[in-house]
C-alpha cells in the first residue's frame, strides 16, 4: 500500500529511423516506468514537480505494448520538495497529492532532434539569442536554423544571435507583445515564443530602488497564488480553468502572480505570458520552519534548518531543474528559494546557486525571512492582516511579500462547513471590500517611502481557508469586481513615475 500502479497498453509504430519518446508533464514523487516487461528507467526518477522524458524506442514493438507505471510518494517521510502537502491538512496546509497529476504523451520524433531551447532578450541591444539542446546520435553539435519576425540565421557552437527589427515591440502587461519563432534541424521541426522584456531593480530620482519595466518603473501588486482545486488538489479540471484564475486575477487589477511553494504546468505559464502577468516563482519548500528558528525583525535572528547533505543536494537538483524549465517563460521576473524559513539553509550559498542558474532575473533570498545581509536583491517582509515592514533596506528593493488573509465563508462554497478560517474574517462582501481598501490605503503609505511591491493572501479559498478573493470551486467574487479593479490600480498608480 506504499505504491500507484498505473497500467495501459500503447501504439509503438513509427516510421523507419524515428523515436519513440515518452513525455511525463509531473508524476509526485519517484517514478519507476516499465515497457513489455522491461524497466526503462535503470534510475527511478525524482521529483513531483517537473517534466520528464524517456525514449522507450528500443521496448516497443508494433501496436500493442504494455506500458506500467509504478510511484512512490513519502510526502512528509522524505527529503523531496512537497510544498503545502500535509498528512493532516489543516490552516495553511492541505490535502496531499501523489502520482500522476499532469499530462502524459506519446511523440515520434527523428534521431536527431531539438529536447528544448532558451532564449535571452536585451531590449537596450535590440537583439534575442537563442540556445538549444539538440540530440543526435550522429553530429556533437548539430546546427539549428531559426526564423522569426522575418529574420533568419543559424547557430555556431548551439547558440544564434539575432538584431530585431528597429520597431520590435516590447512585453508588459498592458501589452503582452510575444514574437513566434521556428527552429529546424534536419527534418525535426519545432515552433516557440519569446518576449522582448527587461526587468531590474533601479534607484528613482529619489534615491529609492523601485522596480524597472523595460527602463519604466512599475509597482508590483499580486496574489499569493496556491494553484489548488477541490476537485483535483494539484491539478485543473481543465486547460480553461488553469487560465480562468490569471483572466480573473488580471481583471481585478493586478499585475503579478507570486506562485506559491508549487510548479505549474508550461499551460500555466504560457497563459501569463498571454494575458500579461508578471510571476515570482517560489521553490517548493521540502519541510517546514518547526526545527530551526524564523526571524522576521532582524539579520542573522533566524537559524538554519538542520537540512542534512541528502535533503541539501535534493534541494540543489531540483531548484536547477525548476529553473531550468521555467525560465524560457518571459512572464516570469523573479525567483524565490524559501518562504519563511521553511526549510531554509545557507541561504547566501542558495542565492548563488540560484544566480549562476539564470543571472538575468531578481532573487528573492527569503520571502518573509530568514534574512541575511548583502544577500539577493529583495526585503521581503509578511505581515497580517494590514501591510507594514518589519525591516528596511537601502540596498534592497523592499516588498510586502504577504499581507490580507480577509475571510468570507460562503455557505455551499465551503470545503468544511464546520471548520474554516482566515486570518480576519467578516459577514459580507462589502465589509470585505470596505477592509481591503483600508489595507490598500496603508499599502499606498507604504509606496510613497520606498516599498515598491506587495502580494495579496490570496486568490481563491484553499480547503479550510477562507481569505481567497474567489470560492474554492471559483464560482463567486466575493467582492464587487469593479471597485476591486479601481482600488488595485489606484495603488499601483501611486508609485512615483520617474
Amino acid at each position: 500500500d506504499e505504491f500507484l500502479w498505473y497500467r495501459r497498453t500503447i501504439d509503438g509504430t513509427r516510421k523507419s529511423g524515428e523515436r519513440l519518446l515518452l513525455n511525463f508533464g509531473a508524476v509526485d514523487f519517484r517514478t519507476q516506468v516499465f515497457v513489455n516487461g522491461r524497466e526503462v528507467t535503470d534510475v527511478p526518477h525524482e521529483g513531483g514537480q517537473l517534466p520528464f522524458t524517456l525514449d522507450i524506442s528500443d521496448f516497443v514493438s508494433g501496436s500493442t505494448n504494455e506500458l506500467v507505471v509504478c510511484v512512490w510518494d513519502p510526502t512528509e517521510d522524505f527529503v523531496n520538495s512537497r510544498g503545502k502537502q500535509c498528512f493532516r491538512p489543516g490552516g495553511c496546509f492541505y490535502t496531499r497529492v501523489s502520482g500522476i497529476w499532469q499530462t502524459v504523451w506519446l511523440e515520434r520524433v527523428p534521431a536527431t532532434y531539438i529536447e528544448g531551447y532558451r532564449v535571452t532578450t536585451d531590449i537596450d541591444a535590440g537583439t534575442v539569442t537563442f540556445q538549444f539542446d539538440v540530440k543526435s546520435p550522429t553530429f556533437a553539435k548539430p546546427e539549428v536554423d531559426v526564423t522569426v519576425a522575418g529574420l533568419r540565421g543559424r547557430t555556431e557552437d548551439g547558440a544564434l544571435t539575432l538584431k530585431m527589427p528597429a520597431d520590435f515591440e516590447l512585453w508588459s502587461p498592458d501589452s503582452p507583445h510575444l514574437y513566434d519563432f521556428t527552429a529546424t534541424c534536419g527534418s525535426d521541426r519545432m515552433s516557440g515564443y519569446f518576449g522582448m522584456r527587461k526587468f531590474e531593480k533601479r534607484t528613482d530620482r529619489n534615491g529609492i530602488l523601485r522596480f524597472f519595466l523595460n527602463n519604466e518603473p512599475i509597482f508590483l501588486l499580486g496574489t499569493l497564488d496556491q494553484g489548488w482545486w477541490p476537485d483535483g488538489l494539484y491539478t485543473a479540471p481543465t486547460d480553461e480553468a488553469l487560465r480562468f484564475d490569471i483572466q480573473k486575477t488580471k481583471d481585478f487589477g493586478f499585475n503579478m502572480i507570486r506562485k506559491h511553494i508549487k510548479v505549474e504546468p508550461s499551460r500555466w505559464f504560457y497563459h501569463c505570458d498571454q494575458i500579461g502577468m508578471m510571476v515570482w516563482q517560489d521553490m517548493p519548500s521540502f519541510a517546514g520552519n518547526n526545527l530551526n528558528k524564523w526571524g522576521i525583525h532582524n539579520y542573522g535572528e533566524g537559524t538554519d534548518f538542520p537540512a542534512t547533505p541528502m535533503a541539501k543536494a535534493n534541494y540543489y537538483k531540483e531548484w536547477g531543474e525548476i529553473i531550468a524549465q521555467v525560465r524560457k517563460f518571459p512572464c516570469v521576473v523573479m525567483w524565490v528559494p524559501f518562504n519563511e524559513a521553511w526549510g531554509q539553509f545557507d541561504t547566501k550559498a542558495v542565492v548563488d546557486f540560484t544566480r549562476a542558474q539564470d543571472p538575468t532575473r531578481l532573487i528573492n533570498m527569503s520571502s518573509g525571512g530568514s534574512w541575511e545581509p548583502d544577500c539577493g536583491d529583495i526585503m521581503d517582509n509578511h505581515h497580517y492582516p494590514y501591510p507594514a515592514m518589519y525591516l528596511w533596506e537601502t540596498k534592497m528593493a523592499n516588498v510586502v511579500g504577504e499581507y490580507g488573509g480577509i475571510g468570507l465563508p460562503l455557505e455551499g462554497h465551503l470545503w468544511q462547513p464546520d471548520r474554516n478560517w482566515g486570518y480576519v474574517q467578516y459577514k459580507s462582501g462589502d465589509e470585505v471590500l470596505d477592509e481591503y481598501s483600508r489595507f490598500a490605503d496603508h499599502l499606498i503609505l507604504l509606496v510613497r517611502q520606498g516599498v515598491c511591491g506587495a502580494v495579496y493572501t490570496q486568490t481563491t479559498d484553499v480547503e479550510g481557508e477562507v481569505n481567497g478573493l474567489m470560492t474554492y470551486d471559483r464560482k463567486v467574487v466575493k467582492m464587487n469586481e469593479k471597485k476591486l479593479n479601481e482600488i488595485n490600480t489606484k495603488v499601483i498608480k501611486s508609485m512615483p513615475v520617474k
